[in-house]
């Protein structure tokens, strides 16, 4: 499993699939970071422990471990790997940052899923297996949708979350059902790891450069591309006062 920090380049891939179809794919790429995270200080790309958590200054580390005590993980999690974008050129935009909790036996326990969106708000998805058992690459886990991100989609229905997390590569799925459960909108995010260095990091910035004004750039564009298709625009609601959902294997109820 992930022990040293590293750079994870992937694909994102967005398909809607009503009430008219739009789909992209662009590249990306994260730092991977065990927690307590190193600081990265650079001109091009650098990481900022104020930009995650309780935006802070502090490393997330005890943020994310006192969400894990109150759902009764804490105690089966040994280390906590981020997956989050830098920042580039000073600017960071993180539409989700991950925090994969591993216990003793580097098995996957949760997934706490930081979400923010382009109103400057922030809510978190905490995944988890009802009983607490390790999450599989087959685990379907289940949150209801609570948090407004894109103006193009109700604050109704529910996400299911799949996770494939190994030493080398990571797949991550996110498909989002309306109120009638019928599927809307399919989300992937899926790349491979190599060693953060200097070296790595440069190329990384390079081959996908302004990487973060790259994915706000596109969020407004395919906003656009839906206002043209004729897709009704919805006004944000006030964000909910509860900042964390949690998602189950329903199956294991």
């Amino acid at each position: 499993m992930v022990v040293t920090p590293q750079i994870y380049t992937a694909k994102v891939m967005h398909k809607r699939l009503f009430p008219k179809k739009n789909t992209f794919n662009y590249g990306v790429y994260y730092l991977v970071l065990p927690l307590p995270a190193i600081s990265i200080p650079g001109i091009l790309t650098s990481f900022h422990a104020k930009d995650l958590g309780e935006r802070s200054g502090a490393d997330p580390t005890l943020w994310v471990r006192g969400i894990l005590m109150d759902y009764g993980l804490n105690k089966k999690t040994k280390n906590i790997i981020l997956v989050t974008m830098p920042r580039v050129l000073g600017y960071v935009f993180n539409p989700v940052s991950f925090y994969f909790c591993l216990d003793d036996n580097n098995d996957l326990r949760a997934i706490l899923c930081e979400v923010h969106n382009t109103f400057g708000e922030q809510h978190s998805y905490l995944c988890a297996n009802f009983d607490h058992t390790p999450i599989t690459s087959s685990c379907w886990l289940e949150a209801e949708k609570v948090f407004h991100v894109s103006p193009f989609l109700e604050r109704e229905g529910n996400y299911k979350f799949r996770f494939d997390l190994r030493p080398d590569k990571l797949g991550i799925w996110i498909d989002y059902y309306d109120s009638q459960q019928q599927k809307q909108l399919i989300t992937s995010l899926i790349g491979t790891f190599t060693p953060l260095t200097s070296k790595s990091l440069r190329s990384a910035f390079w081959h996908h450069p302004l990487v973060t004004l790259k994915t706000i750039f596109l969020i407004h564009w395919q906003a656009l591309k839906l206002i043209l298709k004729g897709i009704r625009y919805i006004a944000k609601l006030p964000q909910l006062s509860k900042k964390i959902t949690q998602a189950n294997n329903l199956n294991k109820m």
